[in-house]
């Protein structure tokens, strides 16, 4: 079981104040998942401000909430994160610049933020990244393409809708035609 420091006590205890929670990934890994998306308080950058004082953030959830571009300046400091919610924010390009830091972050959702390509372009700097939620954005096939190409391994998910079943014949319709 892990230990906190008394520090790391009093930043835990102010997120959750704000609406947060927290808990650690595992009982023998330090590092955190923070959640704010299902916060019975308005959250907004001003939150964001508190994880600072827990740089062992691994996953961090913020569907939905208030922040917005500035907010990701504190987010930046994160350089454990590899996991980040963003959907549904107000998010833009302007928050992605801030991201670039984040040399170890392996998914970003953006679904339903107010990105374009400019923005996604960033995002070719981060060497880590594997899976990419861009689904209701204003993100081009044409500037998708140009960050696979700059990060060949990395998988886009931009339309969520269910691929179509092609439609096959049961013995029930085979034993019909041959009536």
């Amino acid at each position: 079981m892990i230990e906190f420091t008394e520090a790391q006590k009093a930043a835990i205890a102010k997120v959750r104040a704000a609406g947060g929670q927290v808990s650690p990934l595992a009982q023998n890994d330090a590092r955190l998942d923070v959640a704010f998306h299902l916060s019975d308080k308005p959250v907004g950058d001003e939150q964001l401000g508190l994880l600072v004082e827990l740089p062992e953030v691994a996953f961090l959830n913020l569907r939905g909430t208030k922040i917005t571009d500035a907010g990701l300046k504190s987010v930046s400091q994160l350089k454990g994160l590899v996991k980040l919610h963003l959907e549904k924010t107000a998010v833009g390009n302007a928050g992605l610049a801030h991201l670039s830091s984040l040399t170890k972050l392996e998914y970003l959702n953006l679904y339903g933020t107010k990105v374009t390509g400019a923005g996604v372009r960033e995002l070719a700097k981060l060497p880590n990244l594997q899976k990419l939620y861009l689904w209701q954005t204003d993100v081009s096939d044409a500037d998708i393409a140009a960050l696979k190409e700059a990060h060949p391994g990395l998988k886009i998910i931009k339309d969520l809708t269910p691929p179509s079943v092609p439609a096959t014949s049961s013995p029930e319709t085979k034993a019909e035609a041959g009536k």
